[in-house]
């Protein structure tokens, strides 16, 4: 999808909490090899849609190829690391996080 924001770097958490002080942040960390992300992130794909599209930004990382940003994600937010895993990040805190199957956007719209 044209819409994701890829999370590659330590440097770019910076930016992204300086984005969540205007308009929140979701952040979806996938693993490439879990069925149970790929579902997760179907699920998202599914949901981002309509009026949600220009409430939210949302950053990919892909945790395999990135572990060392997941780890920094989890250091600065204070959320324990989990896969699938979605954080929303709202004036540079992160107000709502899931996990699993619990990885919804509709899950996340009374927070945005």
């Amino acid at each position: 999808m044209s819409w994701w924001k890829f999370l590659t770097n330590d440097n770019q958490l910076n930016d992204l909490i300086e984005v969540s002080k205007t308009k929140p942040v979701l952040i979806y960390k996938h693993s490439t090899r879990c069925s149970t992300s790929l579902m997760a992130k179907r699920i998202i794909e599914s949901e981002y849609e309509g009026e949600i599209t220009n409430q939210l930004n949302i950053y990919y990382l892909d945790l395999i190829a990135y572990r060392s940003v997941s780890n920094a994600i989890e250091l600065r937010f204070g959320v324990e690391h989990e896969s699938p895993q979605i954080l929303l990040i709202k004036d540079g805190k992160c107000v709502f996080h899931a996990s699993h199957e619990d990885c919804s956007l509709e899950k996340i719209k009374s927070f945005i």
